[in-house]
């Protein structure tokens, strides 16, 4: 079964048609990668996907519930959460407050009880940190909870917008160039990181330029090509396909 099913959508830009009949399905359970060429539109769908850019057309459905894409709040709360290629933490927040944000996603307390402090909103708030502690420890960050976040090592600051994702406990985990800018040390852990993700239970669906570490990873690859989809299937199938080749791999693999 599709946890994420997309069809038919269309975005432009003035004169760029930047998505054109693009669709996209994610089964419940895998990690799927969406990859192409640059300009091939991959995150202008992520965007138009998790909110960001309104969609000129198209159906979006989560879990089997049609979702309107129309603001990013709405989304994460339908069950999408996302990270960004240029990673997007509160700087100057630490590593612990930045999580219990993405955790505050989930929790009830209204206006009065936070300003007044009632014994349930302080309750909660123990539990925020509990949960935030939790999420540091299974992204493996949780000695650097009480840092500035801005200083953090790269890999880490990786590691902290995911587990600041997960924090909302998303039904999809959408990542945009989870790997760019790491080593292959860090590449490896984080290849290790998101098959524990997905074991336990969260469907992953992620841009990548580094074609060995989807063809790795990925159960199911979806391949754009100017605003289109070329290709769909499992790495097997999309690696040998001759409109893939063209566009994107043929020079990865000579690269």
């Amino acid at each position: 079964m599709a946890l994420l099913e997309i069809t038919g959508v269309n975005k432009r830009f003035g004169g760029l048609q930047a998505l054109n009949d693009a669709y996209l399905a994610v089964p419940k359970g895998l990690i799927v990668g969406l990859i192409g060429p640059n300009g091939a539109g991959k995150t202008s769908f992520f965007n138009v996907m998790t909110g960001l850019y309104p969609a000129d057309s198209g159906v979006f459905k989560l879990n089997g519930q049609i979702y309107n894409p129309s603001a990013v709040d709405e989304v994460l709360k339908a069950g999408i959460a996302r990270t960004f290629q240029n990673i997007r933490l509160f700087k100057e927040m630490t590593v612990l407050e930045n999580v219990m944000v993405g955790r505050h996603v989930r929790t009830s307390a209204g206006l009065f009880s936070t300003i007044f402090k009632t014994s349930s909103q302080i309750k909660e708030e123990k539990q925020i940190v509990e949960d935030a502690m939790r999420l540091l420890a299974y992204v493996g960050i949780e000695n650097e909870a009480h840092q500035v976040s801005k200083n953090l090592s790269y890999g880490s600051q990786r590691r902290l917008e995911i587990a600041r994702a997960l924090a909302t406990e998303p039904l999809l985990l959408a990542l945009d160039e989870p790997a760019a800018g790491m080593n292959q040390t860090e590449k490896k852990e984080l290849q290790q990181l998101l098959q524990k993700i997905c074991d336990d239970g969260t469907t992953i669906l992620m841009i990548e330029h580094d074609v060995r570490l989807v063809m790795g990873i990925c159960s199911e690859i979806t391949v754009l090509d100017e605003g289109r989809v070329i290709a769909q299937g499992t790495p097997e199938i999309v690696r040998k396909d001759p409109a893939v080749i063209e566009a994107y791999l043929g020079l990865a693999h000579n690269g």
